[in-house]
């Protein structure tokens, strides 16, 4: 294969390995809260994490981003002075920001618990969010500076600090018997540790290696144009992250309006297990953008129809069998993972993981938009679907409980994946391989149907999924429905199994003859 054809599968197996590794983590998390918290507990913090993220996106201001795009910039040209002061400067915006959304979040934490809940057990929880708010922030800024040079391997232990720290002193608090309200403090205390650890790393790997000497400070007016450059980047990216929160959680937050507090803990670990195939499509969706747009800058249709079609067929060859396997093991999976208690979230796990796909597809859908110089489109279509979402719990909710937030989502991402698959048809002029996804589509249940023959256990979830999968990955190879360039992508998987290489390459020499025979 090219360099240019592997590309893509190369940059997304990279990312997709440290995002598995923090998904699971975060499942981990999970694990242990569900079964320290009673249910109700648990869905009091299912409902703080709307405003966590919320308060967060708004309070870092979509900063981090515009950092890392600025160092990058000037970093490429040596100008160490105005590295430094795009670092200062970013930093001294978000924690002007984090005091203000903690001062605000302190404040409609009682109005939100009882004039809207009627849930005055989530007052504590809900004031403790305004203290997680402020360390993450400059948590984010460190971020935003590691990625700004390429430093994803601090970036990785930055987050990592952070989950294992949240994890162990969450779990300490609960235990000692601070219910939700430990569990929320020992996220406050985990982005702390976070905060600590990460600035060791930027002082230990950047400040003393490359910003080693004392810089001028720049005047108020030259400090207050860097604001405004900062500013201008971020807000599409404050008002996209807001418009996906909602998307994602005004779900949670109606539930929290309608129904007791147990519902919230139960949609809260279902959405979180039918998060599972974004890993994969996040990761594609990373590398699919400096692919567009190397091939759109290049004027090369043939390069960039290729990158279309190849990140639309992994998405769908990696994401839909996963979806598959969720919505048909939803009650297996919320049972094992979470405990009995948590069985009843498993008709809400099967509708969300279908949204949860088309969402997939308008990642990658996205990332194309962007790469194409047209990232204005997403967020606009992320607004089209936060409302949708808005108006659909409200009507749906009351209908049919926890499954009328997941329909309501689902909805939503459909809408929202049409709208943006259709702009980039109608930007590049290239269709998505609608034959080879029918072919996709149709082998998958195929899939469907031989695990719903498997017992609704863990034996039969392990027999049925193994048998299902290879009968799934012969139909794939045998119909043809992925092409010679795609095997990149498991030549790259391949490559990383060790002793199985030289075995697995056979395999993939002999499908690779029959595909293109």
């Amino acid at each position: 294969m090219s360099d240019k054809e592997s590309k893509l599968a190369a940059g997304s197996i990279i990312t997709m390995l440290g995002s598995v590794i923090l998904r699971l983590g975060g499942f981990i998390y999970r694990f242990i809260l569900s079964r320290l918290l009673t249910t109700a507990e648990y869905g009091i913090v299912g409902l703080t994490l709307p405003f966590q993220n919320t308060f967060i996106i708004a309070a870092s201001g979509g900063i981090p981003p515009a950092i890392a795009k600025y160092v990058s910039q000037y970093k490429a040209v040596d100008d160490k002075r105005m590295v430094h002061q795009i670092s200062v400067t970013g930093m001294k915006l978000m924690i002007f920001l984090s005091i203000i959304a903690a001062i605000i979040m302190l404040l409609i934490s009682e109005p939100v618990a009882m004039t809207m809940w009627h849930k005055p057990e989530a007052i504590l929880p809900l004031r403790l969010v305004s203290l997680i708010v402020p360390f993450s922030v400059i948590v984010g800024a460190l971020r935003g500076i590691f990625q700004g040079f390429y430093n994803m391997q601090d970036l990785f232990y930055s987050k990592f600090i952070e989950q294992i720290a949240t994890l162990i002193l969450a779990s300490s608090l609960v235990f000692i018997g601070w219910y939700a309200a430990g569990a929320v403090l020992g996220t406050a205390l985990g982005f702390l540790v976070s905060l600590l650890g990460s600035y060791y790393l930027y002082k230990r790997d950047i400040k003393d290696v490359y910003l080693t000497e004392e810089y001028d400070k720049l005047s108020f007016k030259e400090e207050s144009q860097i604001m405004i450059q900062i500013f201008k980047f971020s807000i599409p990216v404050v008002i996209s992250g807001i418009a996906e929160i909602i998307l994602y959680d005004s779900g949670t937050f109606f539930i929290g309006i309608f129904l007791p507090a147990l519902f919230a803990g139960l949609y809260t670990n279902a959405t979180a297990i039918s998060r599972i195939p974004l890993i994969i499509a996040n990761s594609i969706s990373i590398s699919v953008l400096p692919a567009t747009s190397e091939a759109d800058s290049l004027a090369d249709e043939k390069l960039l129809k290729m990158y279309i079609h190849q990140a639309y067929r992994y998405t769908s060859l990696t994401s839909l069998p996963v979806t598959a396997f969720i919505i048909v093991y939803s009650l297996p999976l919320m049972s094992i993972l979470f405990g009995e208690n948590f069985a009843g979230g498993a008709g809400a796990l099967s509708i969300s993981a279908s949204g949860m796909f088309f969402f997939s597809m308008y990642l990658i859908a996205s990332s194309m938009c962007q790469g194409l110089g047209k990232p204005s489109f997403p967020m606009y279509s992320l607004i089209v679907g936060a409302i949708i979402s808005i108006v659909s719990c409200v009507y749906l909710i009351p209908l049919f409980d926890i499954r009328g937030a997941s329909l309501a989502t689902t909805i939503a991402t459909f809408i929202l994946m049409l709208m943006t698959i259709f702009e980039v048809t109608h930007l590049t002029k290239v269709h998505p391989p609608y034959k080879d996804l029918l072919k996709i589509l149709i082998i998958t249940i195929i899939m469907m149907i031989i695990m719903n023959f498997a017992p609704k256990t863990l034996l039969g979830m392990i027999v049925g999924g193994a048998v299902a999968s290879i009968i799934y990955i012969f139909l794939i190879v045998y119909l043809k429905a992925i092409k010679s360039e795609d095997m990149t992508f498991v030549e790259h998987i391949a490559n990383k199994t060790g002793p199985l290489k030289k075995y697995l390459n056979k395999v993939i020499v002999r499908v690779n003859d029959h595909i293109e025979s």
